[in-house]
């Protein structure tokens, strides 16, 4: 497994969680990928999937907040 190197955008407690403790974060790792923490949305979200997309049985579809997602666009590397 790769290792996180640096979180993606402000941290949950920047964003207003009080604890900053449980809350949605994106992280870039070693290997140039991502790693999401989020809500797990697959039992709800896979049905609704567009024909030309499909999820392995390993992967999980995640749900983070807008906030989240937005808040970390400066910090996410162009290609």
């Amino acid at each position: 497994m790769s290792q996180i190197i640096r979180r993606i955008g402000a941290s949950p407690h920047a964003r207003g969680s009080a604890s900053g403790a449980n809350c949605p974060d994106i992280f870039e790792l070693a290997d140039g990928n991502f790693a999401v923490i989020g809500t797990d949305a697959t039992d709800s979200l896979d049905p609704g999937l567009p024909s030309d997309a499909s999820r392995g049985e390993h992967e999980r579809i995640v749900v983070i907040t807008r906030e989240t997602l937005l808040r970390a666009k400066a910090d996410i590397p162009d290609l």
